[in-house]
This record gives C-alpha cells, sequence and structure tokens, in this order.
C-alpha cells in the first residue's frame, strides 16, 4: 500500500491522536486509528481557522460567514477541527464560533464589506458584519422601502434577525476577476485571511474568481497546479511564484495582496526594483478552465 501524502492542509489526519476521518479509512499505515464522520456546521461569523488549537497559532485560512464547514473532532478545551467544504482546507476554530445550517433561501453577499442592521434603516444599531462571499437566510417578510433605500430582512448566520440594504446583494457586473481583484485595493494584508477587511495572496485570487463561479483551491501552489499552464500571460491569468500568486491584469501589470506593502496592490513584472524582483522569481502564469 502507498500511503497519501501527508499534506495537512487537506488530508484529516493526526498520528499524534490517532484521529482521521472516515474516508481515509484503509489508506493509512499503522492500527489503532480511530475513524470520524465529518458532521455539517456554518461559521456563524468570520473564523479564523489555525494550525493548532490555540489563539496564538498562525491562522491558515478564514471561514466567511455561513459559510458550509464540516466539523471532524474536538480537543476537549473549546477548540475543534474543521474543514470549509468549498475548498477542502483544514484548520482548528473555537466551538462558539459554529452554528448549526440554517434551511431556507440562501442569500450571497456581493459587496466587499457590508453591516446588518437592527432594523431597516441606516441609524440602526449595526448587529453584524458581512463581507464579499457570506451567505445569509432571506427571512419572512417584505422589503421595506426608507429614504430610497430597499431593506432586506435576513438571519445572520449566528441567528440573529436582520435587515441589510438590497444593494449589498444585487449580482456582480459581468465576468472579469480581475476587475473585482482591483476593487481590493488597499485591502490590508493578513496571514490566511480570505475577505475585505484582510486577506492574503492567494485568498484574493480565490475571492475573485470565486465570485464568478470558478473555484480555485486555497493555497498558491495548489492554485498553481490546478491550473494549465501558459507562457503568455493574459488578463484574469495567474503569476506564481515562490509561496506567492497575483492575478494579472493584462501582460505585465498584476494586482495582489502582499506583505511587502502589507496591502493590496499593482505591479508591473519587470518595472522597478520590486517588479524585476517579482519578475525574476515569476515561476510561471496559470489560466482558469472549465
Amino acid at each position: 500500500m502507498v500511503p497519501i501524502p501527508p499534506d495537512p492542509r487537506t488530508h484529516a489526519h493526526h498520528h499524534d491522536t490517532q484521529q482521521a476521518e472516515e474516508s481515509l479509512r484503509g489508506q493509512l499505515e499503522g492500527s489503532g486509528w480511530t475513524f470520524v464522520i465529518p458532521r455539517p456546521v456554518s461559521a456563524a461569523a468570520r473564523l479564523g481557522l489555525r494550525a493548532a488549537p490555540r489563539a496564538d497559532a498562525a491562522q491558515v485560512t478564514e471561514a466567511l460567514p455561513g459559510e458550509a464547514l464540516e466539523r471532524l473532532w474536538d480537543d476537549g478545551h473549546g477548540w475543534v477541527y474543521v474543514r470549509t467544504v468549498q475548498d477542502g482546507y483544514l484548520g482548528w476554530t473555537r466551538l462558539d464560533g459554529l452554528t448549526a445550517p440554517q434551511g431556507g433561501e440562501t442569500l450571497t453577499v456581493t459587496a466587499l464589506r457590508a453591516h446588518a442592521f437592527a432594523g431597516p434603516k441606516v441609524s440602526q444599531p449595526i448587529t453584524g458584519e458581512l463581507c464579499l462571499g457570506a451567505r445569509v437566510t432571506r427571512a419572512p417578510g417584505e422589503v421595506v422601502e426608507e429614504g430610497g433605500r430597499r431593506w432586506v430582512p435576513v438571519v445572520l448566520p449566528d441567528g440573529t434577525d436582520a435587515w441589510v440594504g438590497e444593494t449589498i446583494l444585487l449580482p456582480l457586473p459581468g465576468a472579469d476577476p480581475a476587475a473585482l481583484a482591483l476593487r481590493f485595493l488597499d485591502t490590508p494584508y493578513v496571514w490566511g485571511g480570505r475577505s475585505a477587511w484582510g486577506l492574503d495572496c492567494s485568498g484574493l485570487s480565490q475571492l475573485a474568481f470565486a465570485a464568478f463561479g470558478r473555484p480555485l483551491p486555497r493555497d498558491a501552489d495548489q492554485q498553481q497546479a490546478a491550473l494549465a499552464a501558459v507562457t503568455a500571460p493574459q488578463r484574469n491569468d495567474l503569476a506564481f511564484f515562490p509561496g506567492h500568486v497575483g492575478v494579472m491584469l493584462d501582460d505585465r501589470r498584476m494586482v495582489h495582496a502582499n506583505a511587502t506593502h502589507m496591502r493590496v496592490t499593482v505591479e508591473t513584472l519587470g518595472e522597478g526594483e520590486y517588479g524585476q524582483r517579482l519578475q525574476a522569481g515569476c515561476t510561471g502564469f496559470g489560466r482558469w478552465t472549465p
């Protein structure tokens, strides 16, 4: 038997506790494994998923409000090992950040950042923080018009009744991930982040493509392996570097979340000191294909 690659990002198995997900039964070396059937849960709000069950452990990714997760096992001290369903990524998060999946009509937030309110008026208290890709449930009741604005009654992922402006739910125009990525300019860089409140390089590319139904894996190396390699980049191709990725705006310009500037910026490959370093370190380009 050839063992599976021990990639902790996508294969739920811990040798120290001898726990693994049921789908790996018969694929792991040794005996004494306890196999667990994943259970569906949701993120009650934005949740940092960490490399270990500790608050000071590195954030490896982020679950968005209402995002579908799978609960695998607990550490007995308030931490839970979970998987993000949309990209299969694993990490530890706090139990109190999880909730049961809601029924009913699901609405997806299309604004980069948004708030939910206690009532259908901008002066009402803010009851929730939302972002591109977050999911809320349509609540019973009619849309309310107020001051030229339209308010939709919703239930937030944590079960709170709230109202959101209809504009944060409107379909995105076109199918241009590069244009959407550009809207994130100056968003703070956050390791493991996946929202306009803070994100990393592969979080930006993943969000920009997912908004138009083009799924990508979580990390830069995974994204490079998933895409078709090309030598002459064009708009909406991805540029890859060791541990880094950016979205091409044309054959030379690239938008990316980077720790050099600690924000989302645009660079021209080969131009200026930073652009020259990027061009020298480029390991290739990838193109999303159906």
